[in-house]
């Protein structure tokens, strides 16, 4: 049986109380599951932007998509989880990875690292953290001593063997890294690609109790009988895809609403993509695409 649809908005911009109160409510008004937000330079600080929105909302769960792992120290890092997770009322899902920004690291003066040096990193980031929130004599504590669910994101073979490992929540993000960027630019990888990338994950967790939820990031919504100026921007930025490539990227859900939503459902069946997550300018362009979905499985 398919896993229920749950859906995620990530909100990038930082802004007074009254503001980020006010899209944090709009976006539990049209439905969202996950209230999520980032962790790079000039956008929130993560925590207490979560702990500010659950002070606005009732519903939504709170969630880091995803923390930086090169940015905090698992001792440090455990106190602001549980501090996190007690004061949104154990409504917090931490989501991490490798981090992929060398520029933001040089900013920080904060070491960077080969991949295997990252991917090590976050490896003891989460077994200590792990370790640290699982002990009874740990200071502060979670909501209810409850576990924190935790996401993982990242392609990698080693990076999927510590997600079979650890994580509750798998994080794809249908892209990857331009070889040489140091700004963390990104390009879109198509269907096959993606679809190894999941068969890869499947054979590593083959072993786990219960399986884990899967995660995709949609970088493009727009509900239109016209995608074509929507993808115009996309096509600029990536000049050897063609339209109808683009319209096929599984990060993009670009047409009539009810293609959308049926593309969606192909996804969940495809890849088993159940949880989906968009970035803040689409938040109200998928709206109407969570509703249709949900009355559908009602």
């Amino acid at each position: 049986m398919a896993r229920r649809f749950r859906f995620g908005v990530n909100l990038l911009t930082p802004s007074p109380t009254a503001e980020w109160r006010a899209r944090c409510r709009r976006a539990e008004e049209l439905g969202y599951d996950v209230i999520l937000v980032p962790d790079h330079l000039g956008m929130v600080a993560p925590f207490p932007a979560l702990v500010a929105a659950a002070g606005a909302t009732e519903r939504p769960r709170l969630g880091t998509f995803v923390l930086n792992a090169g940015f905090w120290n698992p001792t440090l890092l455990a106190r602001e989880v549980a501090t996190t997770h007690a004061l949104t009322g154990g409504r917090l899902e931490l989501g991490l990875g490798t981090g992929y920004v060398r520029s933001e690291h040089e900013a920080a003066g904060l070491p960077y690292g080969s991949p295997r040096e990252r991917v090590d990193h976050l490896r003891r980031t989460v077994e200590e953290l792990e370790r640290l929130l699982g002990a009874d004599e740990h200071r502060p504590r979670t909501a209810a001593r409850s576990r924190v669910p935790l996401l993982l994101g990242g392609s990698g073979d080693r990076m999927l063997r510590l997600t079979a490992e650890h994580a509750d929540i798998v994080g794809f993000t249908g892209t990857r890294l331009v070889p040489g960027s140091t700004t963390g630019k990104l390009e879109p990888v198509g269907a096959d690609a993606v679809d190894e990338r999941v068969a890869r994950y499947r054979e590593l967790a083959a072993g786990r109790a219960e399986p884990a939820e899967l995660n995709l990031l949609i970088q493009l919504v727009a509900v239109t009988d016209d995608p074509e100026p929507a993808l115009e921007p996309l096509l600029e930025r990536q000049p050897g895809l063609t339209l109808d490539q683009a319209l096929a990227l599984p990060i993009v859900l670009a047409g009539p609403l009810e293609d959308v939503v049926r593309r969606v459902r192909a996804q969940r069946e495809r890849f088993g993509f159940s949880y989906l997550t968009v970035l803040e300018p689409y938040m109200e362009a998928f709206a109407p695409v969570m509703a249709r979905l949900r009355e559908e499985s009602a």
